[in-house]
């Protein structure tokens, strides 16, 4: 089986006929063209939006997210107020930071990635909130996509079925491979998935990695400061590379990572394209504009007063594949070519 048709059949794309470019073209332009502003704001109103995120407000998403805000009528700084807190280097205080959100009284919060979706909900019931985390129904967030029920909606972004393909991905991509290691966020696994379907998601990738005959280790950590001790006691351990599971906490410190693995030299997957852009080795996930893109349609309709109830949870249908080979080459790796042809962007 191809790569593309085992992406499709593993995330549950369908159309079999059309190569995976053509689908995300087609799936992607009709969304573009949808009128952002089609209703009117409110006169003389000012609209709150919280936020809460691993990362900075500054990085790329949040500019083309606000961007997209600002083209359906919701300008910062004139009717729109934006409150946002960033919570990858103090994950201690995800709650504290999500009620503080809440005591606002924003008209919608936006929350990223499964930690923050679950500290907000834990604090709000009625104000609407649209989120993005690995998979909504599986993590107890939602009923179902379809009937998300209750204050939650947004995008559910295939994070148990991307972690295996990203670990498959890595395996191909350094030849010889023998001792691997996952990078695993502790909190995402006790609090998050009950901790048991975290264990048995651990289950699945060590014996997904046996087929391939490579050893897989996890690595679990709970705060940032514990980032860059752990990914050397993996390294030590025989790890000749690392696979940076799903995890808001995680992506958020991805510039902690990155600086550590190029010191010691280790291949390094990531949850998205973007990181392989900066310097990482390889990097594979949804679009990360189209996932700004999704976010804002969800932010601009829950503003104009539509229910979460009313708005189907939706999954993502563009993902990248990006491979720097100035970081594989400083790296000591030789990524195969047949791996590199697949590639939706190669870094020279």
């Amino acid at each position: 089986m191809g790569f593309e048709a085992y992406v499709r059949l593993s995330l549950g794309l369908e159309g079999d006929a059309m190569r995976r470019r053509e689908v995300i073209t087609l799936a992607g332009g009709t969304m573009v063209a949808l009128p952002l502003a089609a209703l009117a704001q409110k006169a003389g109103r000012t609209y709150r939006l919280g936020c809460l995120s691993p990362h900075p407000r500054d990085i790329q998403f949040n500019v083309r997210f606000f961007d997209q805000l600002r083209r359906a009528g919701f300008i910062d700084g004139q009717n729109l107020r934006i409150d946002y807190r960033a919570f990858a280097s103090q994950i201690d205080l995800i709650s504290q930071l999500a009620a503080e959100l809440v005591i606002a009284q924003p008209d919608v919060i936006y929350a990223a990635g499964p930690e923050a979706v679950n500290a907000v909900q834990q604090a709000t019931k009625s104000i609407p909130i649209v989120g993005i985390t690995g998979d909504m129904v599986g993590e107890g967030l939602v009923k179902s996509f379809a009937r998300p029920s209750g204050n939650i909606t947004g995008i559910s972004i295939f994070a148990p079925e991307l972690d295996g393909l990203r670990q498959d991905l890595l395996i191909e991509a350094v030849p010889g491979i023998r001792r691997m290691a996952a990078l695993a966020d502790d909190l995402w696994f006790e609090r998050v998935v009950k901790g048991l379907r975290g264990e048995a998601k651990v289950r699945a990738l060590q014996e997904a990695a046996r087929t391939r005959n490579v050893e897989l280790s996890i690595y679990r950590v709970t705060r940032a400061e514990e980032i860059a001790a752990t990914i050397d006691k993996a390294q030590a351990s025989g790890a000749t590379a690392l696979n940076v599971l799903n995890s808001g906490m995680l992506d958020g410190n991805g510039p902690l990572i990155m600086e550590r693995v190029a010191a010691l030299r280790l291949p390094t997957m990531y949850q998205w394209g973007v990181r392989a852009e900066q310097g990482g080795f390889i990097g594979y996930g949804p679009s990360s504009d189209h996932l700004a893109d999704l976010t804002a349609r969800f932010a601009a309709s829950l503003l104009r007063g539509t229910m979460p109830a009313d708005l189907p949870v939706e999954q993502p249908t563009k993902f990248e594949l990006v491979i720097n080979l100035k970081t594989a080459k400083a790296m000591g790796v030789m990524v195969p070519e047949v791996l590199l042809v697949r590639a939706d962007k190669v870094i020279e």
